[in-house]
């Protein structure tokens, strides 16, 4: 039986139904974009920390943009690189901001968030080209000796699950713990989330299809592991993980599947599942007490998995 929706997301819900926007598949990408900075708002913001700088960093063909969160003006006990959701085609270094603000400032770590480039104009494999060059950067000239982590939210989920992916294929650089939260780590569509929740807040499955088409327009190589990670022949001698899934959300089941695969092939793994919760919750914590809630449950959890992994 399913969780009902946590009351102050179904109050949300309804209120953006009332609105009768357009279906966000039915919208030109630039409008998505411009929807995402105004969904912004609903974040709680973040604590001030020692410094926050914005970077630029050279990536295969071009220099892209990142964010560095300091608490402290010396070592600190970790570095993580974040990456952002927004369906690999909407999304920028705000879209996390409070999340990596909180993580810095809860668990002394150093924090990288990446303004990697966005399809379509920029369609797989270049966002995670993007991610995978800004991790190779952050261990050689931010991380030092220290542990050192990569994760992200949704799509950038999807971007971290594949860059460790290509860390352990490409031999470096070497990576402590991963974590996803409610990531993408398959195109199937078919799975009994997408079906219970095809029309779910803030995404439906016909979302995810636009933001498919426009990643990776070709279906013929979804099924290549940089697409879908779950799709990986071999997930062992991954760095341990951290997973995060929300009950009201068409991705639920891929992400819960992924951490069985990781558990399987005897890789550390912790599942965090929030039943009333939906896609996306991190940016809904202003309005949503549950999600401000689960900033201090992630904060808990990341705390352990750097422990699990020194």
């Amino acid at each position: 039986m399913t969780t009902p929706m946590d009351p102050a997301i179904a109050a949300l819900a309804a209120t953006a139904a009332a609105a009768a926007a357009p279906p966000l598949h039915t919208i030109s990408p630039a409008e998505a974009r411009a929807r995402v900075v105004a969904g912004h708002g609903a974040c709680s913001g973040g604590p001030a920390l020692h410094s926050v700088t914005d970077i630029r960093v050279p990536v295969a063909d071009a220099e892209i943009g990142a964010r560095v969160y300091s608490p402290a003006a010396g070592p600190t006990r970790a570095t993580l690189v974040y990456l952002h959701g927004g369906g690999w085609v909407t999304g920028d270094l705000d879209y996390c901001d409070e999340l990596c603000r909180f993580v810095a400032d809860r668990l002394d770590w150093t924090v990288v968030s990446v303004d990697y480039r966005l399809a379509p104009e920029h369609p797989f494999p270049t966002p995670l080209d993007d991610a995978y060059a800004v991790l190779g950067h952050v261990a050689d000239t931010i991380a030092g000796d220290g542990p050192l982590g990569v994760g992200g939210d949704s799509a950038g989920g999807n971007l971290a699950a594949a860059c460790a992916l290509r860390a352990r294929d490409e031999h470096g650089p070497a990576l402590d713990f991963q974590v996803l939260v409610y990531p993408v780590t398959d195109h199937d569509l078919t799975r009994d989330s997408y079906r219970t929740h095809a029309d779910a807040f803030p995404i439906g499955a016909e979302s995810m299809r636009w933001f498919w088409d426009h990643y990776l327009p070709d279906a013929a190589r979804r099924d290549l592991p940089a697409a879908s990670p779950l799709r990986a022949v071999d997930v062992g001698g991954l760095p341990p993980a951290h997973v995060v899934v929300a009950g009201h959300d068409p991705l639920h089941d891929e992400g819960v599947a992924y951490a069985e695969r990781l558990r399987e092939a005897g890789v550390r793994v912790s599942l965090a599942e929030y039943p009333s919760l939906t896609h996306g919750f991190f940016r809904l914590t202003g309005a949503v007490p549950a999600a401000r809630a689960a900033v201090d449950d992630l904060v808990a959890a990341l705390r352990d998995l750097l422990a699990r992994s020194s």
